[in-house]
């Protein structure tokens, strides 16, 4: 682990989820495919193929292909699909996902497998129903110490309340069990600051908004407190980065004191990585370092790929490590 400038995985491999199950690291992603909804395979006649690129690796730094996770669910429900996540709970594995059309219509959707490596299945139910819901994505479940789990995700907001910002922002449901969500939602962040900003006079919902993302929630308990880790701004552009919020009980409040300025966590490095965002974080080999697995466009942006730092939890909040 020499060094932590340079992708670890080759391929494109965009919204990084890595989990360990009996010493073994797991990462799954939005492939190339995924995120242009060219999902379906030529020649394959009514064949479906999988989706989401899968890896593997024993030592979290080199990455070896397995496969494809999510055996193709119904095409009526779109094919563009994103940011899988995955919980693992009393012996079976639990995907979560969305797929849609475009970036106008989104769901969430979970599937469920016996082994890490799938194939997991779809189980025939949207988490979020749309006609609540329109565009809903980035799911993250999270198990608290007393074994409840929550499901984080991201969704638009049109209101502009209290100084908040239209656009895509994050909320929070508890799991009543791994197939189904609570109805009572609580909303965890909202975008606040320019730098969150996705773009002027953006065409939603039938009218024309200063529109807003934070995006790609990831919950990690450090202390007591619990940090939600998020992506903001475009993600296309330079500007996109990693900041993180910060409460005492996992439903919030959650307060983003010294975020005005951009995200703290990761930026840009220009001639590096461009974009840095949608992170996970996984333990090290050694048992006690975590690291930020994220994902960057290369410096010519022809493909965002997979980054691996240390994550270092100092007086000022969560920032990257020269380990």
């Amino acid at each position: 682990m020499a060094t932590f400038a340079v992708p670890v995985y080759a391929g494109y491999f965009a919204d990084p989820f890595v989990w360990q199950h009996r010493g073994v690291y797991y990462a799954v992603g939005t492939g190339a495919a995924e995120a242009a909804g060219q999902t379906d395979p030529p020649s394959t006649g009514n064949r479906l193929g999988n989706v989401f690129p899968l890896l593997r690796s024993d030592n979290l730094m080199d990455w070896h292909p397995v496969g494809r996770a999510l055996a193709r669910p119904d095409r009526l429900l779109g094919d563009n699909f994103w940011a899988p996540e995955v919980a693992e709970h009393d012996g079976v594995f639990y995907l979560y996902y969305s797929v849609g059309h475009g970036d106008k219509r989104h769901q969430l959707r979970v599937a469920a497998s016996q082994r890490p490596t799938g194939p997991y299945e779809d189980m025939g139910r949207t988490l979020i129903e749309p006609e609540h819901c329109a565009f809903a994505i980035d799911p993250h479940p999270f198990q608290d110490d007393d074994g409840r789990w929550y499901l984080f995700y991201a969704r638009d907001f049109l209101d502009t309340e209290g100084g908040t910002r239209a656009g895509t922002a994050l909320a929070v449901r508890p799991l009543e069990s791994m197939l189904q969500l609570a109805e009572e939602e609580t909303v965890v962040l909202r975008a606040r600051f320019d730098w969150q900003r996705f773009l002027r006079d953006r065409p939603m919902y039938g009218r024309l908004f200063d529109w807003h993302t934070l995006e790609g929630p990831c919950v990690r308990k450090h202390d007591g407190r619990y940090y939600c880790f998020y992506s903001g701004g475009r993600w296309e552009t330079e500007g996109y980065g990693v900041d993180y919020a910060v409460a005492d009980h996992v439903l919030g409040p959650y307060a983003t004191q010294d975020a005005a300025e951009g995200p703290r966590v990761l930026r840009s490095v220009p001639g590096e990585r461009l974009g840095p965002g949608h992170n996970s974080i996984a333990v090290g080999p050694d048992g006690r370092t975590d690291f930020i697995v994220y994902h960057a466009w290369d410096p010519a942006m022809t493909a965002r790929r997979m980054f691996v730092a240390p994550l270092a939890w100092t007086a000022d909040g969560p920032r990257l490590s020269n380990l």
